[in-house]
């Protein structure tokens, strides 16, 4: 039986080398190489909806590999594709970095210069691993599989323009539709999902920070699920804990959602941290909400820009939500379009709050009424966002899905910039 090898290697020269090699071991099937992060996931995410089986058995991944570190990037296919042994090549085969990978889930270190014996083995274990592992999934296993579901965060251009209103009405539509739904909180110091929803629930975001391998069982104790059947992933009680979730962790804990339910909404309130700049970057869609004033449009233009900065996320590929709109405003959609730089959704949310009190006030925004021209707006937007299955029962289809930014995170930053 031969066996696949994915090369994950950014420079040609090292690409040419290392594929050469690979051609060179028995059996070796090696296929030609990608040459950044994003291609291998979107990559192995296409072949994983095919099949299992058709997920190579081993990816081997260059130390200078961007642009999500060669380590998180280990550990993000060890979450998402747990049937596929990863080896790490790095220049540094040292003890140190050997039990970083391994806690990152590879297979095995292979040091440069290559050695063909040396490469041999280690192809030769991860792919045993893997056709082991794949057997094992094959029982029925209660583990991880497939590519995973569509994550969407919501952030707010600044306090107050109805994020988390906006973040739990599109995670209640798309349990509605029959989609497997989780709503996480990441507004860490902040956030108050729980109120709008009537739970009180004592676990949170922070039980998986100091995991260090999120299996479905660990989720589920830290999950709550609400009455309407959507996972419910909470901030800490307390805001200060907030900064026990750092970048990794929240790499690992998206990857989990992503593989756990088919829709994954994240509040990442208006505040930017480490942790849920992992998030919008690994996101397939990203909204930023406004409202259509002069402030709030400027701050948004302001977070556009700073995502971009850090490049985290690029204005093109950032969907802007207009909150509160009325047809007599000066400032309209398009204009907000102009300003950003970004997309504009098409479904505006109108200026109703009346229709939102009774609900907001009892803390039950599942009760809020399908009348609801607010309502109506909010779910028309999870539609458009493709978070709905569609009537005839056919799979969610949005033009924003795919659109996730492929560049590095906010690094070495733990409390939120003013």
């Amino acid at each position: 039986m031969s066996t696949r090898i994915l090369p994950v290697v950014g420079d040609a020269d090292a690409a040419r080398s290392i594929t050469t090699l690979l051609s060179q071991l028995p059996d070796a099937e090696p296929a030609g190489p990608v040459g950044d992060s994003t291609s291998l996931i979107d990559t192995l995410a296409r072949l994983a909806a095919e099949s299992i089986d058709e997920l190579p058995e081993v990816v081997l991944v260059h130390e200078r590999i961007g642009p999500v570190p060669a380590l998180e990037l280990i550990r993000e296919v060890a979450l998402r594709f747990p049937a596929v042994g990863v080896i790490l090549v790095s220049t540094d085969a040292g003890p140190g970095l050997f039990a970083a990978a391994m806690d990152s889930g590879a297979r095995g270190l292979v040091g440069l210069p290559l050695s063909y014996e040396e490469l041999a083995q280690r192809v030769q274990a991860a792919a045993a691993w893997s056709v082991g592992v794949r057997r094992h999934l094959g029982q029925g296993a209660d583990v991880f599989t497939g590519p995973g579901g569509t994550v969407i965060t919501v952030s707010g251009a600044k306090g107050g323009v109805g994020t988390t209103t906006v973040a739990v009405q599109l995670a209640l539509a798309a349990r509605a539709s029959g989609m497997n739904t989780a709503l996480a909180d990441l507004d860490l110091q902040a956030g108050d999902i729980a109120s709008y929803l009537d739970v009180q629930f004592r676990r949170s975001i922070v039980d998986l920070a100091s995991i260090q391998d999120i299996s479905p069982r660990v989720l589920q104790d830290a999950v709550y699920i609400h009455p309407s059947g959507i996972g419910m992933l909470l901030a800490p009680g307390e805001g200060e804990r907030g900064e026990e979730v750092n970048e990794r962790s929240v790499r690992q804990i998206v990857s989990a959602l992503r593989n756990r339910y088919e829709v994954v909404v994240i509040d990442c309130g208006t505040q930017m941290n480490s942790a849920n700049a992992a998030a919008i970057e690994m996101a397939d869609t990203t909204l930023l909400l406004t409202t259509p004033d002069v402030v709030s449009v400027r701050a948004a233009k302001r977070m556009v820009r700073l995502w971009d900065r850090l490049q985290i996320r690029k204005a093109e590929e950032t969907v802007i939500v207009v909150n509160r709109h009325t047809r007599n405003t000066e400032i309209q959609p398009p204009l907000i379009e102009r300003i950003t730089s970004t997309r504009v959704a098409r479904v505006t949310i109108p200026a109703n709050f009346k229709e939102l009190q009774p609900a907001v006030d009892a803390g039950r925004m599942q009760d809020l009424e399908s009348k609801s021209t607010v309502k109506q707006a909010m779910w028309g937007l999870a539609g458009e966002l493709g978070l709905v299955k569609t009537p005839e029962g056919g799979e969610k289809n949005s033009k924003f899905k795919g659109d996730r930014g492929s560049v590095g995170v906010l690094r070495g930053r733990s409390r939120p910039h003013d």
